[in-house]
């Protein structure tokens, strides 16, 4: 079915939206929080692309390991630390930072560790119940809900903050796109759970368009007051109106 081969357009138009957030990051050394956004928008398209070779080649152990990692651990978690740079000073975004990196190289090394129950495995689609040690599998609701929080609760708070501002329309669109965005792939994820794989793979395709939309809206608004974050303002001041 064509659908098996949307995951490969998600990983492209992550590829190229990862390009753009470099590009731009690069003139800008203190904008830490477009690195994590680059980051996130890489490990979203590595996820699909996994995803997508699982189903048309068929479930293997490299792979499925692999997806695990870079989809159901990192998931959206770097898109909303970029998120938390522009909530929080930057010292204690840095720390919120360093305790991320590290639940994520912990969950990897269990992940590369854990024995699987084979009998488990379907063969079109990747699940993490194969993964025999159970703690290993909490480690991703936990990251995906510090991800929920801060990725859509930080989009849904900046668009409220701008939704009656005529000078900032842009941004109240784009923050309002960047959290359905962010929403619809854990619908797909849902979906899939119940045997409708499709469903993921269009949600996914959509969600991270959804969000780049969502981007270049607030980047057609000028940059709020220092005291008013948006969490898909790439042109904030420097210290954000807060202590570096």
């Amino acid at each position: 079915m064509i659908v098996h081969y949307l995951p490969i357009a998600t990983t492209l138009f992550s590829a190229w939206f990862a390009a753009k957030l470099i590009r731009r990051r690069l003139p800008r050394p203190q904008a830490h929080h477009l690195s994590w956004w680059a980051v996130g928008v890489v490990a979203y398209g590595l996820g699909t692309l996994l995803e997508s070779l699982i189903t048309l080649i068929g479930w293997q152990e490299g792979l499925f390991r692999a997806w695990y990692i870079a989809g159901a651990l990192m998931g959206g978690a770097p898109l909303a630390q970029g998120t938390v740079y522009l909530i929080f000073t930057r010292r204690t975004a840095h720390w919120l930072s360093l305790a991320l990196v590290i639940v994520i190289i912990v969950g990897s090394t269990a992940v590369l560790s854990a024995p699987l129950d084979y009998s488990l495995v379907n063969p079109d689609l990747p699940q993490g119940r194969v993964i025999q040690w159970r703690w290993v599998r909490l480690i991703s609701p936990f990251i995906n809900t510090y991800a929920f929080v801060f990725l859509v609760g930080g989009a849904v708070v900046s668009a409220i903050r701008f939704r009656k501002q005529r000078a900032f329309r842009g941004r109240f669109l784009g923050n309002c796109l960047i959290a359905v965005g962010a929403i619809l792939p854990g619908i797909g994820g849902v979906s899939s759970r119940v045997g409708h794989t499709e469903v993921l793979y269009v949600t996914e395709l959509i969600g991270i368009v959804l969000i780049y939309l969502g981007y270049r809206f607030c980047l057609q608004d000028p940059p709020p007051i220092s005291n008013a974050f948006s969490a898909c303002d790439d042109r904030v001041p420097v210290d954000h109106g807060r202590q570096p």
